[in-house]
């Protein structure tokens, strides 16, 4: 007798099953994943922002009073997109909040990342602390 050899048609069928559910679980943590990626560029953006309200922080007393845009501590409102940013601000209510929005388009949305300084006690010197309000449409998304 003439032995067959190979694969029956249910061993095929069970190996084409368990690629299509890790399929359908992979794709979409990959597409997080990358979208997470591009949103650091606009978080990052907020860099010069947050260095800019502290150091006014510290030069007037401990105060954000007079924290805004364009001054000689915070640097200008910036809406001119480069990379996947589109804009960032800072109130010009003395409460200091930045704005960061990304750009539509590149996998993202024009998700916004909404930050708002707190004074906090650190020691003896005052210092700022920052919180990503809920309000930031990063959050829903889970991408911040």
């Amino acid at each position: 007798m003439k032995k067959q050899a190979g694969f029956t048609l249910i061993e095929l069928m069970i190996v084409v099953a368990i690629i299509g559910i890790l399929a359908a679980i992979a794709v979409p943590q990959y597409q997080t994943y990358t979208k997470k990626a591009k949103f650091t560029e606009v978080v990052q953006a907020t860099q010069p922002y947050k260095l800019g309200v502290e150091l006014c922080y510290q030069n007037n007393n401990n105060s954000l009073a007079n924290c805004k845009p364009g001054t000689a501590d915070v640097p200008a409102d910036t809406t001119k997109p480069a990379g996947n940013v589109a804009s960032v601000a800072t109130s010009s209510d003395g409460n200091a909040i930045i704005t960061a929005t990304a750009i539509s388009g590149n996998g993202l949305a024009g998700e916004t990342y909404i930050l708002e300084p707190k004074a906090a006690d650190v020691g003896s010197a005052n210092a700022l602390t920052w919180t990503v309000k809920s309000t930031s449409t990063c959050k829903a998304a889970s991408i911040c």
